[in-house]
């Protein structure tokens, strides 16, 4: 199958190399390689121009945007800069993370599990990172069917169905919902163990949970579905002011009318997605 493969960087120079290096060495390799050096102030760009000298698959195009180093939209609007540079001619396309190591097969196995499961639309393995000792441990949502953001393939009539990523943050989230809104499934191998280089949320801050609350929002959860997830975010990090600043954005895009991400019949089917994975959990335990 052929894929391209779209990865935003900002001021990545510690951990970039190692995610190109990776990226090189697999066994299905790509069609061609974006890196959108988003407005990185340090060597970011200099490893694209070595890479992009030793190997004709990698290709640079820079962008100028905020020095935040936040997710949602600066990193969408990296990506759907590159996304216009593209054509049309792909089985698949991977949205990457510049500060992680792939197994050397892992687009291989995607390429499998696509053209093994036609009904799935978005595929992906398991993020690990390194624990106090140095040992890589798993670190996963605890919904094990999501697929991390930092390394996300979608079917060419998935993407298309779910006209694209939202720019804002919870994209990572809204494209599944609407993947199966679509009746696309969703596809995680557990054999596929990512080394995620950046611990998730070391480099987020208030201002980002802020964002994840308004994202709540705008996905069309209600007051109810955000509470929780913004209990369960809390628990997991250990930090109750996560709870309490998703809410703060909840609020405030309520107040401020900002417009839904998704329609109306989008959201219904969101949320009665959503509880009845609540449900699926409360059966289980």
């Amino acid at each position: 199958m052929n894929y391209y493969i779209i990865i935003p960087a900002h001021n990545e120079e510690a951990f970039l190399a190692d995610t190109l290096n990776s990226v090189q060495l697999q066994t299905l390799p790509p069609k061609k390689v974006i890196v959108v050096n988003d407005n990185s102030t340090d060597g970011t760009e200099s490893i694209i121009d070595d890479f992009i000298r030793g190997n004709p698959l990698f290709e640079k195009l820079n962008s100028t945007s905020s020095t935040d180093h936040l997710p949602g939209r600066k990193v969408i609007n990296a990506f759907n800069k590159a996304l216009e540079t593209l054509d049309g001619t792909y089985d698949f396309l991977v949205k990457l993370d510049a500060d992680i190591i792939l197994p050397h097969n892992y687009f291989e196995k995607i390429s499998e599990i696509f053209r093994a499961h036609p009904e799935v639309g978005i595929a992906g393995g398991f993020a690990y990172e390194k624990d106090v000792n140095g040992e890589w441990e798993l670190n996963h949502p605890m919904n094990k069917d999501h697929v991390r953001g930092a390394f996300k393939a979608y079917t060419k009539a998935c993407f298309i169905a779910i006209n694209g990523l939202r720019n804002a943050m919870g994209w990572d989230t809204v494209d599944e919902l609407l993947a199966q809104y679509h009746g696309f499934k969703i596809f995680t191998e557990e054999a596929l163990r990512v080394k995620h280089l950046r611990p998730t949320g070391k480099a987020y801050n208030k201002k980002a949970r802020l964002l994840q609350g308004e994202a709540m929002y705008t996905m069309g959860y209600g007051i109810l579905l955000s509470s929780m997830a913004s209990l369960k975010m809390a628990l997991k990090q250990r930090n109750l002011s996560v709870f309490f600043h998703n809410l703060k954005g909840f609020f405030n895009a309520r107040k401020n009318k900002t417009p839904y991400l998704i329609s109306e019949k989008e959201a219904k089917f969101i949320r009665t997605l959503r509880w009845k994975n609540v449900g699926n959990k409360l059966l289980n335990k």
